[in-house]
């Protein structure tokens, strides 16, 4: 049996943002409303849900958009109508690059962000936020695998990041 291997160069994915370093919006003191960004990715909704539930009686907006893609200039015009937006779900490489290069928008307009990924995910997110000039973009982990898991597993992977998700609100 003959193999020919052929060498060729690969980018990287991650890339590099020559000169761009970029400052994190301090989280809200206290805030009205927040926009929950669902990438509608199985079990996205029901983690935002989950988290939704904890914030008391503040007004929500949900903004859907497509995983595999970024957010459409009117979505992410929509999501920074709010005082905070939390962005779902990084569980796979596509999804993760968009929930992270959707968030930086966010930032850039001024808007504070918490974004969701799951642990097998989160490291990936962080070296790309790095490469986009925002290194300490706020990333909370939910425990992988979210796919194919029922509605009642995933809430129970959601509640288990509640308590995490107050602390970075400073919420009591």
């Amino acid at each position: 049996m003959r193999v020919k291997l052929t060498e060729k160069d690969v980018l990287n994915p991650l890339g590099k943002v020559e000169g761009k370093n970029l400052t994190l919006n301090p989280l809200p003191y206290d805030f009205d409303n927040v926009s929950l960004v669902d990438n509608t990715k199985p079990g996205a909704h029901t983690i935002l849900k989950v988290l939704s539930e904890s914030l008391g009686n503040r007004e929500l907006m949900w903004v859907n958009k497509p995983a595999g893609a970024p957010a459409t200039d009117q979505q992410i015009k929509k999501a920074a109508s709010a005082d905070l937006a939390i962005l779902a779900l990084g569980d796979c490489g596509s999804c993760t690059s968009w929930v992270v290069l959707d968030a930086i928008r966010l930032e850039e307009r001024g808007i504070p962000t918490i974004s969701l990924c799951s642990d097998h995910f989160a490291p990936f997110a962080r070296e790309l936020a790095q490469s986009h000039g925002l290194a300490d973009l706020r990333i909370l982990e939910v425990e992988h695998p979210i796919a194919g898991l029922s509605r009642d597993e995933v809430e129970e992977k959601a509640r288990e990041i509640v308590p995490s998700f107050l602390y970075l609100l400073q919420i009591p």
